[in-house]
């Protein structure tokens, strides 16, 4: 077993970014930016660890922490990491991650600790799995030519996307914020009218505080006789891009406007430089239409090891 330490808090925000943009496949919630929004909304400290296995830098890791009563009340927090270096990341490697963690913040009384790791599968003495369901999401790789991506899309998917394409509809990027305000009333209102879960206006704000001046954060609309008739926001983390939000109106279904969007993101993501897109959380009980459209683009789906304390 490879002797693993953790070193916290010690590298620069630039070297810790640089690094964060070698990692393929980075998720939204183990990046800086992320940290700086959930921190500020929950009361909360993040903790940024630089992980090295036998004196070797292997990878990342991002906690989040609240603490009451003199230390006694303590929550930690690991939401899909840790992050690995190329060469990083076997069984071993995890498992020497999670006996380092284990030993800097056991189980005791006063501690609550949420640990959803970064793997397909997961074992370990000192985690137990909670009874919720896992989390899932597919990944599309956006380091291939368009024309795979294409030839990758589901039929039905494809033969939508060129419906879309022989339409009227243009697209419209915004990466200053300007039409958030605008996004997000329609998103509220359909939230609202279809019960929905999704994250709130409040957070949603909050991100576009962070993320809008590093222009890390996208809105693409879709126009048809000047009116906007379906919208999505993607916020960009290191070479990674999540899809966060989106709105459709009736015109928008039928136009097939979605599919128009979500496939000139991949091509404007990919134009600058970006390497994977996380298409959000899937859930078939939940949300089955949604989770078949994600689908529909061809890409991976992961499914995460569970909940853990």
């Amino acid at each position: 077993m490879p002797h693993c330490h953790i070193q916290w808090n010690q590298i620069s925000l630039p070297a810790w970014e640089e690094r964060f943009d070698q990692i393929r496949r980075a998720s939204l919630l183990q990046s800086y930016d992320y940290a700086r929004v959930i921190c500020a909304a929950n009361h909360q400290k993040a903790r940024w660890g630089l992980i090295f296995l036998d004196d070797k830098e292997a990878g990342l890791v991002q906690i989040l922490e609240a603490r009451l009563g003199r230390q006694l009340l303590h929550g930690l927090i690991l939401d899909c990491g840790p992050l690995w270096f190329d060469g990083f990341g076997t069984p071993a490697h995890i498992t020497a991650f999670f006996d380092t963690l284990n030993h800097e913040f056991p189980a005791r009384f006063g501690r609550r600790r949420r640990i959803i790791p970064a793997a397909a599968s997961f074992e370990h003495p000192s985690y137990k799995r909670l009874p919720h369901p896992a989390y899932q999401t597919i990944w599309l790789d956006l380091d291939q030519e368009e024309e795979i991506l294409r030839k990758a899309l589901k039929p039905k998917w494809r033969n939508k996307l060129k419906k879309a394409e022989q339409s009227d509809l243009s697209i419209d990027w915004d990466e200053e914020g300007k039409n958030l305000s605008w996004l997000l009333t329609k998103y509220q209102s359909d939230q609202a009218k279809k019960e929905y879960d999704g994250a709130s206006v409040a957070l949603i704000r909050q991100f576009a505080k962070i993320f809008v001046p590093k222009n890390h954060l996208l809105i693409g609309r879709a126009i048809v006789d000047n009116q906007a008739i379906a919208a999505i926001l993607i916020l960009c983390h290191g070479k990674s891009a999540t899809y966060q939000i989106g709105w459709s109106s009736e015109d928008g279904r039928k136009a097939a406007a979605h599919n128009l969007l979500l496939w000139q993101t991949v091509c404007h993501l990919k134009n600058k430089g970006f390497l994977d897109l996380d298409l959000g959380g899937i859930n078939n009980d939940k949300a089955q239409g949604v989770s078949s459209f994600k689908e529909g683009m061809g890409g991976q789906k992961i499914t995460y090891a569970g909940h853990y304390f």
